[in-house]
């Protein structure tokens, strides 16, 4: 796996630093090894390619709000091949996607309360 310097939140060291094993794999292997190892084969194989993996990847560190995911799956669209306007494109549909839920549950309780 391939994450951003990870800082340890309660004594600010680097945990992993251009390194391929991630903190979680370092410090509960049983649990997280396995983990790690369904990630890499969702990302490795299948009928995707590469680009369009990071592509999804993208989107889905802007739906879910995780800026480490972003970062490492930007430089990974451009390191498959994706351009700078796809890559936006994919930003610019996550934002519209986020809009639309965030649209989408607040109908309910309007129509609830203020209609």
């Amino acid at each position: 796996m391939e994450f951003a310097d990870l800082q340890d939140l309660a004594g600010g060291k680097t945990i992993v630093s251009g390194a391929r094993t991630p903190w979680f794999v370092l410090n509960s292997p049983e649990l997280g090894k396995p983990f790690a190892d369904f990630y890499e084969s969702c990302k490795n194989t299948g009928v995707l390619d590469r680009k369009t993996k990071e592509l999804l990847m993208t989107v889905l560190a802007c739906v879910f709000r995780c800026p480490y995911c972003l970062e490492e799956h930007i430089k990974g669209a451009l390191e498959a091949g994706a351009s700078k306007e796809e890559i936006t494109e994919a930003l610019l549909i996550a934002a519209v996607k986020g809009a639309g839920t965030q649209l989408a549950w607040k109908k309910d309780l309007y129509t609830k309360y203020l209609t």
